[in-house]
């Protein structure tokens, strides 16, 4: 149905609109979290004299956010003895993922990384699972908390919080951490922490549909509480909930993309394998290089934010323009290239134009690989069952690169930086091979059909 357009300013009020503004402030919550476990966090440990080999394992904190679709069901349906009658059941498991965060943070903050590691991994992966369920919160309060007429809006002010989040715990906390120290500069973000604390207090609870009545409307569930007759009211109740949200979206996704499934499936989890890699070798190769953490704060997090916001800005207009097959080889091509500038970068030594370079080369490439292959995940997505496919996709999306990463420190330890990044440039090529193969068969990235018909066409 067509309504008639409206005009600037009341497009513009909608984010004035309380719901709206609240999505910056958890935008920001959100953001805050994921640096501090990650980068910033292997800067403090090289700067505290740990071997590099060590460092390395520690990209696989990342991994709780890769994984978090295991326990979003008990976030979605268990309610908080009593948080949960206080605050209601979305406010209380958010709440309760910024505790952890915060006392993640602070514990981090009191402790002394060199001599102390299982202590300081034991810190990381509490505030990394505090920030993961946050974020599983956070997407169910975003969808609730608004009608569907500024879903659009919403997202949008999450996503400029999430950003300014990330300046705060990349930037932000290695300028304090070199004007003070990496112990007040977790302290600090810890601090931070209460801005969304504040914000869940403030908000109401969202209105929220009663799920279990949804769920016992499908075939395949009707199905089972008739041939479960004799079972226990729970055990039917917990059968049910499980082929619905588990069970149905799956056979779905096979359903319709058939023998390409499982190539589909490999394709998502290798996709952005070279960058997620050596990520984590990023600002350890920074810091032995010479750069102060001022510099490197200057241009990788202000600067590098600005050009993956351009990176993603420069996807979105070229999908529109070339489509998304053509864009998803071409994004594939770039995020494992850009891989060779730091390379250029680890040979060149304490050049800070050169590191301009490769800021500017990585950020764009990364910026524009995740709108593209955000746009194709969607593509793939039925509508049907769209948060728990989704949240398959964007998990295996992440799992196996941040895996691999766990690595890159022995091979940093044994081969030096330049080879490093080599290999990292390397393992995206299947990606490439892939993207190229995929867009051959696959109709239905530029060409989408109607929900629930096949969208394949194999050759």
């Amino acid at each position: 149905m067509q309504r008639e357009p409206r005009d600037w300013l009341t497009s513009c009020r909608v984010y004035l609109r309380a719901p709206v503004v609240t999505l910056l402030f958890l935008g920001f919550s959100a953001g805050l979290p994921y640096l501090l476990v990650f980068s910033t966090l292997t800067a403090w440990l090289e700067d505290s004299g740990v071997e590099v080999a060590a460092i390395g394992f520690f990209s696989w904190v990342g991994m709780l956010y890769s994984i978090k679709l295991f326990w979003a069901p008990i976030v979605d349906r268990v309610r908080l003895p009593l948080l949960g009658r206080m605050l209601g059941q979305r406010r209380s498991w958010m709440l309760s993922g910024q505790l952890l965060i915060a006392g993640g943070l602070f514990g981090l903050s009191g402790v002394d990384p060199l001599g102390h590691l299982p202590l300081v991994a034991g810190f990381a992966l509490l505030t990394a699972f505090g920030a993961a369920t946050q974020d599983i919160v956070i997407d169910a309060y975003r969808i609730e908390s608004g009608e569907p007429e500024i879903q659009a809006a919403m997202a949008s002010t999450y996503i400029i919080g999430y950003r300014i989040g990330i300046v705060m715990a990349g930037a932000g906390a290695l300028y304090i951490a070199d004007a003070v120290s990496w112990s007040v500069a977790y302290l600090s973000m810890a601090a931070l922490v209460g801005i969304g604390m504040l914000t869940v207090l403030i908000r109401p609870e969202p209105p929220r549909p009663q799920s279990l009545a949804i769920v016992l409307l499908h075939p395949r569930v009707k199905e089972f509480l008739r041939s479960s007759a004799g079972r226990s009211h729970w055990q039917r109740q917990a059968g049910a909930w499980l082929i619905a949200a588990v069970v149905c979206p799956i056979s779905d996704f096979f359903q319709r993309y058939g023998r390409l499934t499982v190539m589909l499936l490999v394709f998502i989890g290798i996709y952005r394998i070279s960058d997620i890699a050596m990520a984590a070798m990023a600002n350890p190769l920074y810091l032995s290089l010479g750069f102060s953490k001022s510099d490197i704060a200057s241009v990788t997090k202000v600067f590098g934010v600005l050009m993956t916001i351009g990176g993603g800005v420069l996807g979105g207009l070229l999908v529109v323009r070339y489509g998304l097959a053509r864009m998803l080889l071409i994004g594939a091509l770039a995020v494992a290239l850009t891989n060779l500038l730091f390379v250029a970068l680890a040979v060149g030594g304490d050049d800070m134009g050169l590191l301009i370079v490769t800021i500017t080369g990585d950020n764009l490439a990364n910026g524009l690989a995740s709108t593209v292959f955000i746009a194709f995940l969607s593509s793939l997505t039925s509508r049907t069952y769209t948060a728990t496919q989704y949240a398959l996709f964007s998990s295996l999306m992440t799992l196996p690169g941040k895996f691999i990463g766990g690595f890159s420190g022995v091979v940093v330890a044994d081969f030096g930086y330049a080879n490093f990044f080599i290999v990292s440039c390397l393992i995206g090529l299947p990606a490439v091979a892939l993207a190229w193969w995929l867009g051959r068969r696959l109709s239905s990235i530029d060409d989408p059909e109607p929900v629930g018909e096949t969208s394949v066409r194999s050759s």
